[in-house]
């Protein structure tokens, strides 16, 4: 008779240790403006994919990629003024 059991191991793969760190988390969460317009832009592409473009189409893409374009531009703003000593830019 063969007994069924189950592999512990697979099932706890995942260790605390495993898990992102705080720093890793607070880079996420500093880059979340840039993540959500890049997904907002990526679905501004998706809507268009299977039609013609229309111009709503056309200025939905534009204002996204500008949103995406601003948020990167924020996010390395923001890297660079907190790596300069005294605040000078």
């Amino acid at each position: 008779m063969n007994h069924i059991v189950t592999v512990q191991d697979a099932v706890t793969a995942f260790a605390d240790f495993m898990e992102p760190t705080d720093a890793e988390l607070e880079a996420i969460e500093r880059e979340m403006p840039v993540i959500l317009a890049d997904v907002e832009l990526l679905d501004a592409h998706i809507t268009a994919l299977d039609r013609v473009p229309s111009e709503v189409d056309a200025r939905r893409i534009r204002r996204a990629r500008r949103r995406a374009l601003a948020a990167r531009v924020a996010l390395v703003n923001r890297a660079a003024g907190a790596s300069v000593p005294g605040g000078a830019a």
